[in-house]
């Protein structure tokens, strides 16, 4: 399994831990966390399949992603789609946080997991859960709606390729990045696929 240390953005504290399918090289699930004034992206996508080819596609739409970090998230998809029509394609999730108005849209295409699980349990909603549509970023792009829900500081945001048995859903409790990506990855990856869970923690503008 590959752990990187927790780190931090102005935003968001994050970690991400990954499994790479036995017998291949390279990971085709992949992450960004890029800043921007006042906002911070976050995303994680998957190639289709796995391998060197996976991890291209990845790679190049982790690369549109970065360089257009402040634009709307439907258009970052639409941007990454037309990058992306020589290759296997995608699927992925992204998140974006906007700390002027303590907001996160998002958007999902596939079946990259996303949950947002509150800092204050006893609120109406403990739990945001990401509502995808189908479709493959690169081949077969659907219709797209991004959603904008309130974020707290102490909020914390979880993306999950389908290496990682949705049951993890069912399973998440509140806890530094690092530990909780960790526990993820070791308790609910899959052997025939690659894994990876990145866990981001809504720090918010300093008052």
């Amino acid at each position: 399994m590959s752990q990187e240390s927790p780190q931090t953005t102005e935003l968001v504290e994050f970690a991400v831990a990954s499994r790479t399918i036995e017998g291949e090289s390279e990971c085709g699930d992949d992450y960004a966390v890029r800043p921007y004034d006042n906002g911070v992206l976050v995303a994680v996508v998957d190639g289709l399949g796995h391998g060197p080819e996976a991890a291209v596609a990845a790679r190049i739409a982790l690369e549109t992603l970065t360089r257009y970090a402040h634009e709307p998230v439907v258009l970052l998809v639409t941007r990454c789609h037309g990058a992306l029509r020589k290759t296997r394609g995608v699927v992925l999730s992204l998140a974006s946080f906007n700390a002027r108005r303590n907001t996160m849209v998002w958007l999902g295409v596939g079946n990259v997991e996303g949950v947002l699980l509150r800092a204050n349990p006893q609120g109406k909603r403990p739990r945001e859960t990401l509502i995808s549509v189908g479709g493959v970023v690169g081949f077969q792009l659907p219709s797209l709606r991004a959603i904008s829900v309130p974020v707290y500081p102490g909020d914390t945001l979880v993306f999950a390729t389908d290496g990682i048995r949705t049951e993890f859903m069912y399973n998440l409790a509140l806890g530094p990045p690092q530990s909780m990506a960790r526990r993820i990855c070791d308790r609910f990856s899959r052997d025939t696929d690659d894994a990876l869970v990145l866990v981001g923690c809504y720090r918010g503008l300093e008052q």
